[in-house]
């Protein structure tokens, strides 16, 4: 029995930990008794050494002192703050007002204000309860179905999972040892063609079954102008302004700045348009030009703060200004301003935001913390050789790699959270991933992608739960249910199609977070002297190198990185 367990211990050491899982016990606390379990019990077999648990003391405290972690708590701060900011109320009755004239035109609105909730918040709660608050009770008012109303809300809040500054990403990329940015990138592509797939389907749903999405009627829409119309036109207008400025702001500083990348130039040109949009409607507010209609006006000082917001965020980590980290402090920032110039801001919301975002990252910390000690026992019994093996020796190579673990996922996502995933299972499959060869940010946005579901799976799909929390009566827990089953296959299809087309995963330029050590041993030839000096260990740069230069061989340490 005993030699059974010491050569069985790796796929023991799992099947116990799902055993725990199912029994409903905490995950981080599944992890770590696990993890010491199967520890002590490997040193009592001889299998271990006990000088390995000393290592968790040093793995506890780099944890604490990771600072890609701290973006969590900024990010989580900074939804919290603009849930209750008013802003998500005044993007959807705008929104809604623009679109409401045609058919789906709320569901649309729902969506492109779920998209836009996400490149600010990146907190499903927050972006689900808001629309659902919002947008449910006047959808059902003029007559939308119960189902597809209650699938566009759930499904619109998950893209905050997927486009940056998503948590899930954050969590992929310090899992698989890449940086935050370069995964933001890759993963913005892939969330506005999911934004879109979605308004696709409402589109088909107009088009097959136009009474399931009815347009807003006359006496629903309150930003026209005194004639009747609608003031769409100047918003066109305007709108082609501020796309002509940016495209002669891109041509000069393109031309200015040769070197420069394309997405720097793409944000500056821009950050210059909306720029130039809001001060021509302040202009018109101002000096009462009536150049623009109320539409226009509406819409320009509604949507200009959250992209002002966003350009704070991700401009300054896609140009490099900052990192995620310094651009969730900044957003944090940001959205205590916005809170404040709309009046929301109060002691009693600064406590119920700083209590939640308290709670949340303990509640990731401690299940890292499980991870880092079950991984720590896992890896010590050759646990990650085990997975190696199961992973590799699949039929199909890469591809039944990807399709086998990409179903994994998607049943586990049925009974675990995504910080649960991320945390038990990319540790697994990522060094899989990459000694076949497969780039890590790519595979760390198709399981996003792939965990996004993980939101919306009935009946566990905590967007659905959230959305319950706050639908009136008369929308049954069964319509929820059905209404978020094709927005299910969407993503499904949006992962299949990141399999097929890789390239829709943008990775131009790519950051190693992990270092590489080269040891260099320079020996002396046989010519010199035999009194050249004792071995000096040289821990220093390139440029250091350039230093006094000394007979004595020297023995250097420095990594790739520091040779560049």
């Amino acid at each position: 029995m005993e030699q059974f367990l010491i050569a069985n211990m790796a796929p023991i050491m799992f099947g116990a930990l799902v055993v725990f899982l199912l029994s409903g016990f905490p995950v981080a606390f599944s992890l770590a008794a696990n993890g010491l379990f199967f520890g002590l019990l490997g040193i009592e077999f001889g299998l271990l050494k006990p000088e390995l648990l000393q290592a968790l003391p040093n793995r506890i405290f780099g944890i604490m002192a990771n600072d890609t972690l701290l973006a969590i708590p900024f990010f989580t701060f900074m939804g919290l703050i603009l849930e209750r900011s008013g802003m998500a109320e005044d993007l959807l009755d705008t929104i809604g007002q623009l679109f409401g004239p045609i058919r789906g035109g709320v569901a649309y609105a729902v969506i492109f204000v779920g998209a836009l909730l996400a490149a600010t918040t990146g907190v499903v709660a927050a972006s689900v309860i808001s629309m659902g608050l919002i947008s449910l009770p006047v959808m059902l008012r003029y007559g939308y179905d119960k189902r597809i109303a209650s699938g566009v809300i759930a499904a619109s809040g998950t893209l905050a999972q997927i486009i940056p500054p998503s948590l899930v990403l954050i969590v992929m990329a310090d899992q698989l040892g890449r940086s935050v940015g370069d995964m933001y990138k890759a993963a913005f592509g892939p969330g506005l063609m999911l934004t879109a797939m979605y308004a696709g389907y409402v589109l088909a749903v107009s088009i097959f079954k136009p009474a399931a999405v009815p347009a807003l009627p006359p006496e629903a829409r309150n930003l026209r102008e005194p004639n009747g119309r609608s003031g769409v036109v100047s918003l066109l207008v305007l709108l082609l302004a501020a796309v002509g400025i940016s495209f002669g702001f891109a041509e000069y500083y393109g031309s200015s700045h040769p070197n420069a990348a394309s997405d720097e130039v793409g944000i500056y040109s821009a950050a210059v348009g909306i720029a130039v949009a809001f001060v021509l409607a302040l202009a018109n507010r101002k000096l009462k030009l009536g150049l623009l209609s109320r539409m226009a006006e509406k819409v320009v000082f509604v949507l200009i703060p959250p992209l002002a917001l966003i350009f704070l965020v991700l401009g300054t980590i896609f140009v490099g200004i900052a990192t995620p980290t310094e651009g969730g402090g900044m957003g944090a920032f940001g959205a205590l301003v916005l809170a404040m110039m709309n009046r929301r801001l109060s002691w009693s919301l600064m406590k119920q935001a700083m209590d939640s975002t308290t709670r949340l990252s303990c509640f990731v910390v401690f299940i890292l913390i499980g991870s880092s000690v079950f991984g720590l026992t896992f890896r010590a019994v050759n646990g990650d050789l085990w997975v190696e093996h199961l992973l590799t020796s699949l039929p199909g190579g890469t591809l039944g790699f990807l399709i086998v673990v990409n179903i994994m996922f998607f049943l586990l996502a049925f009974f675990l959270d995504f910080f649960e995933l991320a945390f038990i299972l990319v540790p697994l499959v990522g060094p899989v991933a990459e000694k076949l060869g497969i780039d890590l940010i790519w595979f760390g946005v198709l399981l996003g992608v792939n965990m996004q579901t993980s939101f919306m799976h009935p009946p566990f799909g905590f967007a659905l739960f959230y959305l319950r929390s706050v639908a009136p009566k008369e929308v049954k827990t069964s319509d929820i249910y059905w209404g978020a089953v094709p927005f299910v296959l969407i993503q499904v299809i949006m992962v299949a199609l990141i399999i097929a087309f890789p390239q829709l995963v943008s990775i131009e330029k790519k950051t190693d977070m992990k270092e590489q050590l080269e040891l260099k041993i320079d020996i002396p030839s046989q010519q010199e002297s035999p009194d050249s000096g004792t071995p000096q260990l040289n821990f220093s740069n390139e440029n250091e190198q350039q230093q006094e230069s000394s007979d004595a061989p020297q023995l250097n340490f420095s990594t790739d990185e520091e040779k560049k």
